[in-house]
């Protein structure tokens, strides 16, 4: 299918992010069960996902910019074949060697070829301008489709079949990726449009970067990372820690899930009537507030539904805005190697905020000192969002 319409493209991007982005939303989830059957300790768990958050920027900018060559789906279905593979071999041979490997490398190399970040750049290129923000804003919220799905899927399966058979069948969920991949850009919809090489990516990436307003906005992305890889990974040992009971964690991320359905829509609606660097301060901000508001008051189950709802209803909203200020200052020819570059920054923030919290808790016990700098790197964000300045180019040009 070579240039299949823009409703099949969003539809077909949506259900490869739902596969990428649903699963590693699990990992929180088999943190303390994989350990305690496995032996694998909670640092080793946590800092494999740290990893995979790292491998997974490192790889986005060249991902992205080979999407943009080759075409997005040939990217994608190479990403669903690694993710299984790495959840696979974790399920097959447990062992720290293996996490680190299957989860921490394989898997990150998987959802940089097949997440959102990849994803979004076919859907960028094949919407007109005038609709680019909402339909962006509806193939992002695919990923909280799977998320909101595979969630309870895993915390229902780990009940009743174990951690390791569960990560099994994760593995399988995974190949859902390569025919949806298939539909969704298998060649660039435009062959006559010029390619970027992968010698020229450092070359774009610094020129890029020498524009104050894209390294404020690359900078803001670092904030994002930092909180969700956190919330992700932590959450769920965070509330059993403080004596909640298990289902609290699954269901909280489920709705993590839930609500940023139409969250992600309408934040990137909110792009196409706003500046997305104001829609991107906002939602820092709310988000910062939440996390807050959470780390002050008790922890009780209604709590910790509502401030699950809230951080929903904004969850992946950052994504659909910051491509659509990205196109708005570059264009869509090279979408997907510019929305890499800032998503590297995004993804330190993930590896920091996953790492650094897996080695406070196994060396305090508690979660207690990290809640601060969760908000202080959140205000960060909208301060260095709200910083910058309207696009001289013209919207969406190429």
């Amino acid at each position: 299918m070579k240039n299949p319409s823009v409703w099949a493209v969003v539809i077909a991007a949506a259900v490869a992010a739902s596969m990428a982005m649903g699963i590693r939303q699990t990992f929180g989830l088999f943190l303390l069960p994989l350990g305690t059957e496995t032996g694998i300790s909670v640092v080793t768990l946590g800092l494999a996902v740290a990893l995979h958050n790292l491998t997974w920027g490192i790889v986005q900018p060249v991902t992205g910019m080979l999407g943009d060559r080759y075409g997005a789906g040939r990217v994608a279905a190479v990403g669903g074949l690694l993710y299984a593979a790495g959840l696979g071999l974790v399920a097959v041979h447990p062992s720290a060697v293996t996490a680190f490997v299957g989860i921490g490398l394989m898997t990150g190399l998987g959802v940089g070829c097949a997440g959102t970040g990849s994803v979004i750049a076919a859907v960028g290129r094949a919407a007109p301008p005038e609709r680019r923000g909402s339909l962006l804003g509806i193939a992002a919220a695919g990923g909280s489709v799977g998320q909101a799905l595979l969630v309870p899927y895993a915390q229902v399966g780990m009940g009743w079949f174990g951690a390791v058979a569960t990560l099994g069948a994760m593995a399988i969920a995974a190949l859902f990726i390569v025919p949806a991949a298939r539909v969704m850009e298998w060649s660039p919809r435009n062959p006559l449009a010029p390619r970027r090489s992968l010698s020229e990516l450092p070359g774009l990436a610094r020129s890029a970067l020498q524009e104050r307003d894209f390294a404020l906005l690359t900078l803001g992305f670092f904030a994002c990372g930092f909180q969700l890889a956190f919330l992700t990974t932590h959450l769920p040992a965070h509330l059993a820690l403080c004596g909640m009971p298990p289902w609290l964690g699954a269901t909280s991320l489920m709705l993590v899930g839930l609500f940023n359905i139409p969250g992600s829509w309408l934040c990137g609606k909110l792009g196409g009537v706003i500046r997305p660097e104001v829609a991107l301060g906002a939602v820092y901000l709310v988000r910062s507030l939440a996390i807050a508001l959470f780390a002050t008051l008790p922890v009780t189950e209604w709590g910790t539904l509502l401030f699950a709802a809230v951080l929903g209803s904004i969850w992946l909203g950052s994504v659909p805005l910051t491509a659509a200020a990205i196109a708005r200052r570059f264009g869509v020819a090279d979408l997907g190697a510019l929305y890499g570059v800032c998503f590297f920054s995004h993804q330190i923030g993930g590896f920091l905020g996953a790492g650094a919290a897996a080695v406070l808790v196994q060396t305090t016990g508690s979660y207690a000192a990290f809640w601060p700098v969760m908000v202080l790197v959140g205000l960060g964000a909208v301060a260095a969002n709200w910083a910058t300045r309207g696009p001289i180019r013209a919207a969406a040009a190429a």
